[in-house]
């Protein structure tokens, strides 16, 4: 595929958003959405090297941009891209992604959800409510189009998400789609249960700490029935999914009502979320959904390219298949997006 050479330089900031209470936290001990937001800069901002941990000794590397560097003069507006991370990840691990979205034209914002993101403590909570992503990207359009710097720049008629693993799900849920938490238990405890169903590395026992929170405590049995409600946010216009999570908690019928065009990336060596279970699953009932899916790549390929420290202490986030290039992998998914939002948000 033909990649379009970047138009803008690329800038990046973090911005804490503190949404008024009551706020379902999950538990998180952190109050605040933090994001990190890549974004069109002008053509004087010298890009850096960005990386994830220490400079001298990286777990990962995050793309190139000019921290805290002013938004580019023209347009007067630009599309905003969502970007929702994995389970257990963080926002800066969308970085390959957000800082190509931003090199041609787009603010690409990535939040961490609460009690799901590596910068603190896990809590069964930010892993099992996955609607509750939904809802903080909703959240975070409110806090984009009103604060100072962002908002007069951000085209509030052009706005797309794109998400990865438990993320790919995130965008589903905020263009209509139903994931329930009992439907997945269902899925696990039958003869059709799959790599998804086993606890993730970063939370051992979590299915059945999950399960049995939910027999026992009160306040948990009242944010699942949340669950099966819509957290379809009219402001989106395109989703983008990213290896997409946990199919099998979707109803066909829920899927079926999402409106708006759809691109589903998957590889064919995925064995986290094997695709014919979530990938192929969304295709064939998200109307229109165009999918896209990559010969012998894994799950982890659509995470940041890793440093030497990231290859020792987490070789299975890091490492990829024999003959699996991950920066070509990357390369040729935002091509792959860029194209989609083109299209789709015109």
């Amino acid at each position: 595929m033909a990649k379009d050479p970047p138009s803008f330089k690329v800038g990046v900031a973090t911005r804490a958003f503190t949404p008024p209470e009551p706020y379902n936290w999950r538990r998180a001990r952190t109050h605040q959405l933090l994001t990190s937001i890549w974004y069109p800069t002008a053509p004087p901002s010298l890009e850096k090297p960005q990386f994830i941990g220490s400079p001298d000794s990286p777990f990962a590397l995050a793309g190139s941009a000019a921290p805290d560097a002013p938004l580019a003069p023209k347009p007067a507006k630009f599309p905003l891209i969502l970007l929702s991370h994995g389970t257990g990840g963080s926002a800066l691990m969308m970085a390959w992604l957000g800082t190509a979205l931003a090199s041609h034209g787009y603010i690409a914002v990535a939040v961490n959800h609460p009690g799901n993101n590596a910068l603190e403590d896990y809590t069964i909570q930010g892993f099992s409510l996955w609607w509750e992503r939904a809802r903080d990207l909703s959240v975070l359009i409110d806090f984009l189009l009103a604060d100072p710097m962002y908002g007069p720049h951000i085209d509030a008629s052009h706005i797309g998400a794109a998400g990865f693993s438990l993320g790919g799900l995130t965008v589903i849920e905020i263009a209509g789609g139903i994931g329930e938490l009992s439907r997945y238990q269902d899925f696990c405890n039958s003869p059709r249960k799959d790599g998804m169903c086993v606890d993730p590395i970063e939370f051992p026992n979590l299915l059945a700490k999950t399960t049995d929170l939910a027999k026992t405590d009160p306040e948990f049995q009242a944010a699942l029935r949340e669950g099966a409600k819509s957290y379809r946010d009219a402001r989106v216009h395109a989703i983008f999914a990213l290896a997409p999570a946990l199919g099998p908690a979707f109803s066909a019928e829920s899927l079926e009502k999402i409106s708006i065009p759809t691109a589903i990336i998957a590889g064919t060596a995925d064995a986290t979320v094997p695709p014919d279970t979530s990938a192929k699953f969304f295709a064939a009932y998200i109307p229109g959904a165009k999918l896209t899916l990559f010969t012998g790549v894994g799950h982890y390929a659509f995470l940041d390219t890793c440093g030497d420290l990231g290859r020792r202490s987490r070789p299975d986030l890091c490492l990829d298949p024999a003959g699996v290039l991950r920066d070509d992998i990357h390369n040729q998914t935002a091509a792959l997006a860029v194209s989609f939002f083109s299209s789709a948000l015109k």
